[in-house]
């Protein structure tokens, strides 16, 4: 039988308790609670073993991140490395059968000295963000703050 079942038939014994006998009723009582814990108790380790695989996959792709950045930062050291000894020896391009390697211009970018500086036309407009933390410190404080309501939700905890 499914959690739901259980819990829903658990329920409707309870509504039906003055009816019944007490002893067939605790009798049914235990054995539907037993049932339902012991469905809790399993999803409840499905649970612990789903949140470990969540762990162990974000830390592997952790790793993966950081792993990529280091050959990323080896890439960019490579290339400094060969235009440097390219320059040095006076030459512009390398042609082999596999690979051509070729010095040149990258595109132009821009480089700013001073911001403060910028005329403001040149300034892209951003939404205000709302800043929760704040603002529930002081809703807890005890403060009034418009538009805004102290919320209490209620989940599970699986120790």
């Amino acid at each position: 039988m499914k959690l739901y079942e259980l819990a829903q038939n658990y329920a409707q014994l309870m509504e039906m308790a003055e009816e019944m006998e007490s002893d067939a009723l605790v009798d049914t009582l235990e054995s539907l609670q037993e049932a339902i814990e012991d469905k809790v108790e399993n999803i409840a380790k499905l649970i612990k073993n789903l949140e470990a695989d969540v762990k162990v996959i974000k830390e592997e792709e952790q790793r993966l991140a950081d792993r990529r950045r280091s050959i990323e930062s080896k890439i960019v050291r490579l290339k400094e490395y060969l235009q440097q000894q390219l320059e040095v020896a006076g030459l512009q391009k390398v042609k082999r059968p596999t690979i051509t390697v070729a010095i040149q211009n990258n595109p132009p970018s821009v480089e700013i000295a001073d911001e403060k500086l910028i005329p403001s036309e040149f300034m892209i407009p951003q939404d205000p963000k709302i800043d929760k933390k704040a603002i529930l410190e002081r809703l807890k404080n005890g403060e009034w703050v418009p538009g805004c309501s102290l919320k209490q939700t209620r989940g599970v905890r699986i120790r």
